[in-house]
């Protein structure tokens, strides 16, 4: 706790939906005897996009948890409720300085560019220092990472995982990484086998307690025109929680994690996947805590190094880079568009009601769950959006609404510079995009669809085999210089001309069909 006597006026601590870990800075820097810590619940925040119910009552669930554990620790808190019909977090935060009167407000840096500078706006506006506090939950400040960008050409994740491995120790003998490589991807791209996953070992999910409930029921009817289901919530809303399900997780899946960690199954949303991002994002776990448990069981040789190797990387590599560049390209991050894209979103993917079998499975599986893994964000989702040509700022804003671990600092630059490639390649090398045979190898979601991904026209042709093709004629000069997609922009340049605007010609007549769905549905 802070050193400073109790005597004077109060300082508000606030403590944001995201940052619900018990050993905050904030805290630190506080005496629970003094000052007051203050959570806001507003439905601005939690409908800034359209919100999938269970990212709500995730939320609002994991904040009421943790309000209760702040004030059985002996702390003030000053809580707003939905209930009390606050309009937004500005006025919430202005009438708990008016009714405190405080010496100044401390604050962890907000997960969002915009709530921060709303934050400091109103302490502006009433003339109340703030104290912003490095978020001591990451590995990486942001000024670590600004000293890591400068003078760097490109910014590439896999050299700054590599400097943190170093930097921490983390999975290195000594001046070596464990196992003697780096990097354990190629070990960690198998498909499944036609008989599926074998020996999969379910997820552990937590009954709704009493609190949990009453906050479900109130989502339901406050929150009744928001899109995904609520009936089977069973997310972690506290630390206790969070640290089981880790521990089922390092104990039951990671061993089998890293082999198949891209495959997709029908009806399987989870397989091996972990599931702990929602938990990390709302800083009921801390990142070493789960990157050394993961270590541990390796080391142990309860786990093989391809799948910790490959766990740890999306934690300390892939996690801590995605904030690093979002704080350092904001503002302007969030409105790049590198391919002009302007196509509306089309309506199913809020009800899944599409004849292609892979996106139904996965917006399905999502408005369900509020949850779909890594290669089904990118390889279906993502890889659609990019080869139609949807609006980045729309598929930004599905993405944020639709899963419970989304938080703008991790979701816009795996949406916009990962998954859309529309940064132009500040995040990526290339764009990750497909035609409808890689969802065939990594996944049995072609089975019984209508659409055969062998065909590049006419109307069974896959709509990912025919967009692919288009994309890729489309943008020929543009990806031709790219080393990376040199071999396939050959295989475009060797069929004739004929072919190619059969191509064209099905693909545009797909594209056609969404526009009318658009329309349809306005």
């Amino acid at each position: 706790m802070g050193t400073d006597t109790d005597v004077g006026p109060p300082r508000l601590v606030l403590v944001l939906g995201d940052q619900l870990s018990r050993d905050s800075a904030a805290l630190a820097a506080a005496q629970p005897a003094r000052d007051v810590v203050v959570m806001i619940e507003t439905a601005a925040e939690l409908t800034q996009v359209w919100s999938h119910r269970q990212r709500i009552a995730l939320f609002v669930a994991a904040m009421r948890h943790h309000c209760d554990w702040l004030r059985n620790a002996g702390w003030q808190v000053d809580y707003t409720s939905l209930a009390d019909g606050c309009p937004d977090l500005s006025s919430g935060l202005a009438q708990a300085i008016a009714r405190h009167r405080p010496a100044e407000v401390l604050m962890l840096e907000a997960g969002e560019w915009r709530v921060q500078a709303l934050v400091e706006a109103c302490c502006s506006d009433a003339c109340v220092p703030l104290r912003r506090l490095d978020d001591a939950h990451f590995y990486v400040t942001r000024a670590q990472f600004a000293e890591h960008a400068a003078g760097r050409r490109q910014l590439r994740m896999e050299y700054f995982y590599r400097e943190q491995r170093r930097r921490l120790g983390v999975l290195m003998d000594g001046d070596q990484p464990a196992g003697g490589k780096w990097n354990f991807d190629r070990d960690n791209r198998a498909a499944l086998p036609r008989s599926g996953p074998q020996g999969l070992e379910p997820a552990l999910g937590f009954a709704p307690d009493a609190l949990t409930r009453e906050v479900l029921d109130e989502v339901a009817w406050r929150f009744a025109d928001h899109p995904g289901e609520l009936s089977g919530f069973d997310w972690p809303v506290t630390r206790e929680q969070a640290l089981q399900a880790l521990a089922q997780f390092i104990d039951a899946r990671l061993p089998q994690f890293g082999r198949h960690q891209d495959a997709m199954w029908q009806d399987e949303p989870f397989l091996w996947h972990s599931l702990l991002a929602s938990s990390l994002n709302l800083k009921l776990l801390d990142p070493r805590e789960v990157v050394t448990a993961a270590e541990r069981a390796y080391r142990a040789g309860a786990a093989g190094i391809e799948a910790v190797e490959g766990f740890v990387r999306q934690v300390l590599g892939w996690r801590e880079f995605i904030r690093g560049v979002y704080w350092h390209y904001m503002p302007d991050y969030a409105t790049l568009n590198h391919f002009g894209h302007t196509r509306a979103l089309p309506a199913w993917f809020w009800s899944a009601r599409t004849d292609m079998h892979c996106l139904a499975q996965v917006i399905g599986q999502t408005l369900t769950h509020g949850y779909a893994h890594h290669i089904q964000r990118l390889m279906i989702v993502g890889n659609f959006c990019v080869l139609a040509g949807i609006d980045p700022r729309q598929v930004d804003a599905w993405f944020l609404a639709v899963y419970v671990d989304a938080i703008e600092w991790v979701q816009l630059p795996n949406t916009t510079g990962m998954a859309l490639f529309a940064d132009g390649g500040l995040v990526g090398s290339k764009p990750y995009i497909s035609s409808g045979a890689y969802i065939r190898r990594m996944s049995n979601y072609c089975q019984g669809c209508r659409y055969d991904p062998a065909l590049r026209s006419g109307e069974r042709a896959c709509p990912f085999t025919r967009l692919y093709w288009r994309f890729l004629a489309t943008h020929r000069d543009a990806l031709g210089t790219n080393p990376r997609m040199a071999q396939v922009m050959r295989n475009l340049d060797r069929w004739d001309t004929s072919e190619v605007e059969a191509i064209l010609d099905s693909a545009d007549a797909f594209l056609a069909t969404l526009s009318c769905d658009d329309a349809a549905s306005a």
